[in-house]
């Protein structure tokens, strides 16, 4: 019954759910039968579901059982009560400590209204790596309908274009008040009618909001948007919040930093990994770097655009590593491209290509739907071409000032730079195959 109407991703966190408790029992039964009746344990308890009649919850509490705090380091009870009107979850096993399946399950349920105020670390499971960085799980928000607790905060959030659009959706489905404003004004209609508030200017928008966010095509855009007329710069007060979500270079990022916290605001930089649809579907990959604060503040609407988020450490990082990512996933494209028109060239079945790529290691969504859409000859874009090869040049440019050889980004941007030359720009990035067959 609590997979009805939820997603894929949660019935397959149900399911790993209960895959878990089938082989906990299978261990204690077996371990049952090895020793004496002295060292048997006890069989873990059924899901419990709380009807709303139930008027005295507490009463199936077992009594020795003593209340959870801060303090437990490996509960061995776990309650959520309060899942959806008038329905509780209690379930009882025995202790669960890194199983991320189990994890992503306890992220996907109800979190009492309270926990809005409650410090990310203690709200969402945290993963300290050697270097520093933070990764944090977040909850498929598009399955659960509403699980998240939005914080209290007024956003603000500026363009609107094709990741912009399916972030600001979500941040409005999962409960979040936001005001918004486009270059376009036109593009802002649609998300009024689904409740969001006009900003007629970045300068109104970021003096009165607490968390800021933009997301625009280049660093020109990101500049001109932060200190151009009536930009956010003069909105910025001390305590006000500025995210900064376009893909950029590092040294804009630095730049955009110093003069957000010249005024007593507070930077952090988040570009985001994905594409149009894994926006819509708020499943983006959230890189952040910069202020710590205000990572934590943005919690909940990380949550709700993206899947995953990791803190990369001091503004600039989580520009550097966008770079590399989208620099990685251009050049793949390209080659990809180039092994379809090769197969064509040769007299291979292009469509056996594809398959044979499918069914090996390289075996990806990304590479199905790609090729898909080129054999199909549909290049709407999903991640501007444009944009990626504005990725590559970026990359490239990092590598140097490195004094890193970059040589694949390098062949793979002169491919790009000449499906651009084909009027491609304003396509998907797959539409990198036509440079290949003219």
């Amino acid at each position: 019954m609590i997979k009805i109407n939820k997603g894929k991703r949660f019935q397959q966190a149900v399911d790993a759910v209960e895959d878990f408790l089938k082989k906990a029992k299978g261990k204690e039964q077996n371990a049952d039968g090895k020793g004496d009746s002295k060292g048997k344990k006890t069989p873990n308890k059924p899901l419990k579901i709380l009807e709303e009649d139930d008027e005295d919850l507490s009463a199936l509490k077992d009594p020795s059982e003593k209340d959870l705090t801060d303090s437990d380091p490996e509960p061995s009870t776990i309650e959520r009560l309060g899942a959806g009107p008038g329905t509780g979850l209690k379930w009882e096993s025995s202790p669960v400590k890194d199983d991320p399946h189990f994890h992503h399950f306890l992220l996907s349920q109800s979190e009492k209204a309270a926990s809005s105020m409650e410090p990310i670390s203690k709200r969402l499971k945290i993963i300290e790596e050697d270097t520093g960085s933070t990764s944090i799980q977040a909850a498929d928000s598009t399955a659960i309908n509403g699980s998240i607790t939005p914080t209290d905060k007024r956003i603000g959030f500026l363009g609107l274009g094709l990741m912009g659009s399916g972030i600001v959706s979500n941040l409005l489905k999962m409960g979040h008040v936001v005001t918004v404003w486009n270059r376009t004004a036109e593009k802002c209609d649609l998300f009024i009618q689904e409740g969001a508030r006009l900003g007629r200017t970045p300068a109104e928008v970021a003096s009165t909001c607490d968390i800021t966010f933009s997301c625009v095509s280049d660093p020109k855009a990101a500049r001109d948007l932060v200190l151009g007329p009536s930009g956010v710069l003069q909105g910025i007060r001390p305590g006000k919040c500025y995210v900064e979500m376009s893909t950029v270079d590092p040294e804009t990022i630095t730049e955009l930093s110093q003069v957000i916290t010249s005024r007593g605001g507070r930077f952090l930089e988040a570009p985001v990994a994905g594409s149009q649809q894994l926006s819509n579907d708020g499943m983006l990959v959230i890189l952040a770097a910069g202020d710590r604060t205000v990572y934590e503040d943005c919690s909940s609407c990380f949550q709700a655009m993206g899947k995953t988020s990791f803190f990369l450490g001091e503004a600039g990082n989580a520009a550097r590593m966008m770079l590399i990512v989208n620099m990685v996933q251009g050049s793949f494209m390209a080659t990809i491209a180039e092994g379809l028109t090769l197969a064509q060239a040769t007299g291979q079945s292009q469509q056996t290509f594809l398959d044979i790529l499918c069914q090996g290691q390289m075996a990806s969504t990304f590479v199905d739907q790609k090729c898909q859409n080129i054999l199909q000859g549909n290049f709407k874009p999903d991640y501007y071409l444009k944009h990626i090869q504005k990725d590559l040049r970026l990359a490239i440019s990092m590598g140097d000032m490195a004094n890193h050889p970059t040589p694949m980004a390098a062949a793979a941007n002169e491919v790009y730079k000449r499906a651009k030359a084909l009027d491609q720009s304003d396509n998907d990035i797959s539409a990198v195959y036509r440079a290949y067959i003219h």
